[in-house]
């Protein structure tokens, strides 16, 4: 019982030591306080609006750019001319496209035919100017009015960007047209072409580039096959 009592004794007398520890320190105030606060509600913060510039505004300032850039040239803006190209192009031809009811289809002996008389023709050519023969299908005279070129002949002799390239029939009637470069392709201009021709499916089209950017066009007309079977 003794060993007891002074253990509880001692114990006591820790516990209240500790306590003055506390006082002194002050803990008990901070502790309080980090509880007190703990349990208040922290206040939403309340978002700020950017508040809308009025329409027009700022359409009148200057650009702002850094020293190193603002004396530097303008860059050529050449995409924006071919797209003025191109829709003064549409307007040359007008903006309704044809009637893809009234598709003439070509049958296997005309398409032969016309392939065949085109590759005749283009041994007649020689081979003073590069040359090669394309045979018409729906795409090309129809609906998107989209001319692709061989591959091998565009990266051989044709611009490595964009540019005007003009189509002359055996009329000497010019006609020009958007290359492509990228697509290796005829956009803007060859609708025109194949309307004023009445370029139709079956029909084949010898090339001949007589300049850099100028395309002699011989057409043969899938329709003779008829004609020459008379």
């Amino acid at each position: 019982m003794a060993e007891a009592a002074s253990y509880e004794e001692q114990r006591r007398r820790q516990v209240e030591a500790n306590k003055r520890k506390l006082e002194e320190l002050r803990l008990h105030h901070l502790s309080a306080a980090v509880r007190e606060s703990a349990a208040k509600p922290s206040p939403m913060k309340q978002r700020k609006r950017k508040a809308r510039a009025p329409p027009g505004a700022g359409e009148d300032a200057p650009l702002r750019r850094s020293g190193r850039v603002a004396n530097l040239p303008e860059k050529p803006k050449y995409r924006d001319e071919f797209q003025d190209f191109e829709k003064r192009i549409r307007r040359s031809y007008g903006g309704k496209r044809r009637d893809l009811t009234n598709r003439v289809y070509a049958t296997d002996e005309q398409r032969d035919y016309a392939i065949n008389a085109a590759q005749e023709l283009e041994e007649e050519l020689g081979s003073d100017y590069p040359i090669f023969v394309k045979p018409m299908l729906q795409s090309h005279v129809t609906g998107g009015f989209w001319l692709s070129l061989p591959t091998h002949f565009s990266r051989k002799y044709l611009p490595k960007r964009d540019e005007t390239i003009r189509l002359v029939d055996e009329e000497d009637d010019e006609f020009d047209t958007l290359y492509l470069a990228n697509k290796r392709g005829l956009s803007g201009g060859w609708r025109g072409f194949s309307i004023a021709h009445k370029l139709v499916d079956g029909d084949c089209l010898v090339f001949q580039l007589i300049q850099r950017t100028k395309f002699k066009v011989y057409i043969i007309r899938a329709s003779s096959y008829y004609e020459t079977d008379d």
